[in-house]
């Protein structure tokens, strides 16, 4: 919830993709820590499926910083905009 309104429910197209990316990110951080954890680096997963187009693999970084930007100020639009009642505020 965020300033007493829904972020990321049933949202705008933006906002879903971006509650994905924040999920790839969050489980590929947290891999990375375990593999730190247990001696060794390698369970950096976009890094295994990305990583000989370096170019690719630091955009999907950048769009997870941006999906994460966007969850803490929420999204601004209508389908997004939806009082915990259900109601869109105009």
């Amino acid at each position: 919830m965020c300033n007493g309104k829904m972020c990321y429910g049933h949202g705008c197209l933006t906002s879903r993709i971006g509650k994905w990316l924040l999920v790839i990110g969050g489980l590929n951080w947290g891999l990375v820590g375990i593999g730190m954890l247990m001696g060794n680096d390698g369970y950096n997963v976009v890094n295994m499926l990305l990583g000989s187009w370096s170019m690719v693999e630091a955009i999907v970084y950048v769009l997870v910083g941006v999906a994460a930007v966007m969850k803490m100020f929420c999204c601004k639009c209508s389908k997004c905009t939806v009082d915990v009642g259900g109601e869109a505020k105009m």
